[in-house]
């Protein structure tokens, strides 16, 4: 099982993390271990070696058959069901590694750093178009960020087509498919709960 992050897919996002750079033109994607998984709502716990760790609120889509090179207008093929993520970034140790012209997946691929819902829900349950759906994330109760998918510059089988072209995608990989604005830092103490289309798929305690 791999997990496959999209990096910079929401315009506002990019002009949030770096005012300067411009979108991307292809999808750019990094991968995260198995070990970054966090389930089941469990409890996120800071780690020791940041003092900026950051969420990132995603629509995650769950491949469902094995695929290579596969063309855009079959990738549908590929998933039916979908879930919310957060993507906890190191930030202050990705823009040291960025400065530096390192790899940063000491920022990204950290232990528990993919918090997953438990649960996925069938794209047909909530109007079978996955370029239609919005999600929320609420940092104690106060909205942080609101997602629409319509609004990502690289729509979901687009994501796939790319992808397949360099990596096959097997049954289980997961794709998180990028943040919209609003990202920030997390405390011990906080609460994150996160809904996509009124469901609520992410409900746990930071430490």
């Amino acid at each position: 099982m791999k997990i496959i992050c999209i990096g910079r897919n929401y315009a506002e996002h990019v002009v949030e993390l770096d005012h300067t750079r411009e979108l991307p033109n292809a999808p750019q994607f990094f991968l995260k271990p198995d070990t970054a998984l966090l389930r089941n709502n469990d409890p996120f716990y800071v780690p020791d070696f940041s003092r900026e760790v950051h969420y990132e609120t995603e629509l995650v889509v769950k491949i469902n058959r094995v695929g290579r090179a596969i063309g855009e207008r079959f990738a549908p093929r590929y998933y039916s069901e979908v879930g919310l993520g957060i993507d906890f970034t190191a930030r202050d140790l990705q823009r040291t590694c960025i400065a530096k012209g390192l790899p940063w997946e000491i920022a990204k691929a950290f232990d528990h750093s993919a918090a997953l819902s438990p649960s996925f829900i069938p794209l047909a349950e909530l109007g079978g178009n996955v370029q239609n759906l919005h999600f929320e994330m609420k940092l104690n109760g106060e909205t942080r960020q609101l997602g629409f998918t319509g609004d990502m510059l690289f729509p979901v089988d687009r994501i796939i087509a790319h992808v397949s072209r360099f990596i096959t995608l097997k049954m289980g990989d997961l794709i998180y498919t990028g943040t919209p604005v609003g990202v920030g830092p997390v405390q011990p103490g906080d609460r994150l709960t996160a809904s996509l289309e009124g469901y609520t798929l992410l409900d746990f305690d930071i430490h």
